[in-house]
């Protein structure tokens, strides 16, 4: 049997945000101290404290957005703590995340607000900062903002050039607390409402008389529908103060790497919960604030798997199983082009569904980083409706069926980019029609993971292994034919 994916060339979804494929970095685990920061008297090369293996596999690979520093910890952090000198920045607690060495819970405030934003400047990537709202103040997240951007003679823009810094750091993205339903002060909806009404009066009011009114704030949502209604409802008339509305969405299929069939494909299934996520959300925003410009931010997102507990840093095997499942996320996220604002990936080095791991030696690419590199030419381009036809594998009646192939389509002065996988766990063939009179893949097809078990994890030994291999694709007219390895991820371009 063929599967058949349908590129419609001319109904065009939206612009893919670059910030879409973004990131987050939080101070848990071995993420921040560890996997970034080692500092300067590190036996490993660093270039101003981060280490320069991670540094140069993040440079290769596009980081539109980096989210910090939390997450849980966003809600218990005061920025103050860490900027000037390090000797002199108090040590405090890590009140929900240990560090993965013996001090734990606790925080040496080592990486602060200017190593982290000298990091996005140094890979090019734009800034998120999550602001506290379940501990802290408007007062002091505006005070944060006046730190960063503000370029006049005031106390914290003279005390960010005493820190080294002359110039503002223009950061653009403001969280208004993370899961304020939860960790960041267990509001209720309603209440919560009237906290963020009241950080984003002076957050406005600071952009309106002493910025330049490009500040975009976040606000916390949840993938329950009524959570979401009743924090847009409690938002009455002033719903123009969020600029995107989060939501967070971990999924697992049990163990990482020792799973049977079922839970195989149980992971799929539960990563396909995004798509109606979104669609709620969307229709929530509909509802509530109609005509509105407000973005849908998934700014947590990945796989949780049992392995992952709070006594390990939240690290587990990063397998081929985890990045498959990244795929079929990312081309959702493509397809909802028109409502999807960013994303933000958990977490960038050794947490949860990372990009890249390190030990005291060295740092390798996952096979997840893998596929964000594959995902690459969709960034920025405009998406194209896409329609696939395949066989849905059955799971359960609590979870959606599993189509065993995904895929996602866009075009740009490039030609047309098409990137597909095969959840299934024997090979398919695979008909793209792309809609057009003819259709050339000049350089083949880039295929991730051919051959390779589902269950296999990435080492620094084998880490190389998992690039992706270019295989020639049969071409007819407007339609690509191609085999697609089980398990596996294929990026063509076509002109």
């Amino acid at each position: 049997m063929v599967d058949h994916v349908h590129v419609h060339p001319h109904d065009e979804i939206d612009r893919i945000a670059p910030e879409i494929y973004g990131h987050f970095a939080e101070h848990l685990g071995r993420c921040i101290y560890g996997g970034l920061w080692v500092g300067d008297d590190a036996e490993i090369e660093t270039e101003n404290g981060i280490r320069t293996d991670t540094l140069g596999l993040l440079e290769d690979i596009e980081l539109p957005m980096l989210r910090w520093p939390g997450g849980c910890f966003a809600d218990d952090y005061h920025w103050e703590d860490g900027i000037g000198p390090r000797e002199e920045r108090p040590r405090r607690r890590n009140l929900w995340w240990a560090q993965g060495r013996e001090e734990v819970f606790e925080e040496s405030n080592a990486f602060g607000t200017d190593e982290f934003l000298q990091l996005c400047e140094r890979l090019d990537t734009e800034p998120y900062l999550a602001s506290n709202v379940g501990s802290g103040s408007p007062t002091e997240t505006v005070d944060w903002v006046e730190y960063c951007n503000f370029d006049g003679d005031t106390d914290y823009a003279n005390r960010r050039r005493e820190n080294g810094r002359d110039e503002p750091y223009d950061v653009p993205y403001w969280g208004v607390g993370n899961e304020n339903w939860g960790c960041g002060g267990k509001y209720d909806p309603g209440d919560y409402a009237l906290e963020f009404r009241r950080f984003a009066q002076y957050l406005r009011g600071y952009d309106r008389n002493m910025g330049d009114g490009s500040l975009e704030l976040i606000a916390c949502g949840h993938t329950t529908e009524s959570w979401n209604r009743e924090f847009m409802a409690g938002l009455g008339g002033d719903a123009h103060m969020v600029d995107h509305l989060s939501i967070h969405r971990y999924y697992s299929g049990g163990d990482a790497v020792d799973f049977d069939e079922e839970a195989y494909y149980k992971l799929f299934s539960n990563s396909l919960q995004l798509d109606g996520d979104i669609e709620r959300t969307a229709g929530v925003l509909e509802t509530y604030a109609p005509g509105a410009d407000i973005g849908i931010a998934v700014d947590e997102w990945g796989v949780w798997h049992d392995q992952a507990t709070a006594d390990n840093g939240l690290e587990q095997p990063q397998t081929v199983r985890d990045a498959v499942s990244a795929a079929g996320v990312l081309d959702i996220f493509n397809s909802h082009a028109d409502r999807v604002t960013m994303a933000n990936l958990a977490q960038t080095v050794n947490v949860l569904q990372c990009l890249v791991e390190t030990d005291e030696e060295s740092a390798w690419a996952t096979p997840t980083y893998r596929v964000f590199d594959l995902y690459t030419p969709h960034i920025g381009a405009t998406a194209l409706r896409t329609v696939v036809e395949t066989d849905e594998h059955e799971v359960d009646a609590d979870t959606p069926d599993v189509p065993l192939v995904s895929a996602s389509a866009s075009h740009s002065d490039g030609g047309v980019y098409v990137t597909l996988s095969n959840r299934d766990l024997e090979a398919r063939t695979v008909a793209v029609d792309t809609g057009l009179d003819a259709a050339e893949a000049a350089d083949g097809a880039e295929i991730l993971f051919a051959g390779t078990d589902p269950s296999e994890f990435t080492t620094s030994d084998n880490a190389d292994s998992f690039a992706a291999e270019v295989e020639q694709v049969e071409t007819e007219g407007g339609t690509v034919t191609l085999d697609v390895p089980a398990s596996s991820v294929v990026g063509v371009h076509l002109e």
